[in-house]
């Protein structure tokens, strides 16, 4: 079994720390563009994820790379892997 685990690829995605007032929580944005099926204007669209941080790395205005994990609470399925670049908010 865990063998299987290891080699099915898990999603993983990078978005904006939109808040970070919650330990060992993050509010990340993913921002997309997506092509509309009918009149083929692209349209912006996002998503807000709810994340968990174990060691409290990331700070609001980070980018950060996300991937999806088993449930470690009703709204969170998604952990930090890492910080991708840090804000420089002074």
């Amino acid at each position: 079994m865990s063998e299987q685990a290891s080699n099915t690829k898990t999603r993983s995605q990078q978005g904006t720390v939109e808040s970070d007032k919650r330990d060992k929580s993050r509010r990340v944005v993913v921002n997309f563009m997506t092509k509309h099926p009918k009149y083929g204007k692209f349209v912006r669209g996002r998503t807000i994820l709810q994340v968990h941080d174990e060691e409290n790395l990331s700070k609001k205005g980070d980018l950060v790379e996300v991937r999806e994990c088993a449930p470690k609470s009703k709204t969170k399925s998604w952990e930090v892997v890492k910080v991708v670049r840090s804000s420089e908010m002074a």
